[in-house]
């Protein structure tokens, strides 16, 4: 079953961190919902009416909806912790510190940043190009060299499409990243039309074939030398 503590606190727009309360073995998430909502809204009525808040547990009274006094929060020292004579002194210096932070991959925030400062994606494809490190590594195989919008478009629309009709995770994509790119490169020299490009996609994503591949043995290439379109008119 489920237990849970919820720490509450409320402060005034600029104002310092406030004194939290803290809501003991809250025991589903409708209840803690409910125990923070009225917890927050006991403390903000508390301080417009000129009084402060104690820092305190509190229990959560679900039959009523409120939260009821239960002891007041001790400090750290009235634990009485004392130091232990068996343990060493362990002191880090901020070469170790900077040499583990070197060593650490690129997180799913900083990444998200960089997505959008680096590629001028949007925030929301950005996290969702992030939201796991194998989409993210794929997204950036096929946007190397090429338009990162056009990329995340595809990724995000096309592919996406496929996979989730397919139950698919982005490792098990029928489509790699180098052939994906290999279709943006033709939508990229006026080899195919967009729409075209739908038409390949499918049958890649279908056969696993590259995008040159399906494009030949379907005679799919569009046709942009005037001349050449002339003489089938004529």
């Amino acid at each position: 079953s489920l237990r849970c503590d919820a720490n509450v606190s409320v402060r005034r727009a600029g104002d310092e961190l406030g004194t939290r309360c803290e809501i003991k073995n809250v025991n589903s998430i409708r209840f803690v919902q409910q125990a923070i909502d009225y917890e927050a809204r006991r403390q903000i009525e508390l301080i417009e009416e000129g009084g402060t808040v104690d820092q305190e547990t509190r229990l959560f009274d679900s039959g009523n909806g409120i939260t009821r006094s239960m002891r007041s929060k001790e400090e750290a020292h009235d634990y009485r912790y004392f130091p232990d004579p068996d343990l060493l002194p362990l002191e880090i210096s901020q070469g170790f510190v900077e040499e583990i932070r070197a060593s650490l991959p690129e997180l799913p925030d900083a990444k998200k940043e960089r997505f959008v400062s680096d590629y001028g994606l949007g925030t929301e494809d950005a996290g969702l190009l992030t939201a796991e490190r194998a989409t993210a590594d794929f997204y950036e195989k096929v946007a190397k060299g090429r338009d990162p919008k056009l990329a995340c478009n595809w990724v995000t629309g096309e592919l996406f499409g496929v996979l989730n009709k397919s139950g698919l995770g982005i490792g098990d994509s029928p489509v790699s990243a180098a052939a994906l790119g290999g279709l943006i490169d033709l939508i990229a020299d006026g080899t195919l039309s967009g729409r075209l490009a739908k038409d390949v996609f499918e049958a890649m994503a279908e056969t696993g074939k590259e995008a040159s591949v399906v494009v030949e043995e379907k005679g799919l290439k569009q046709v942009s030398d005037s001349g050449a379109i002339e003489a089938e008119v004529d």
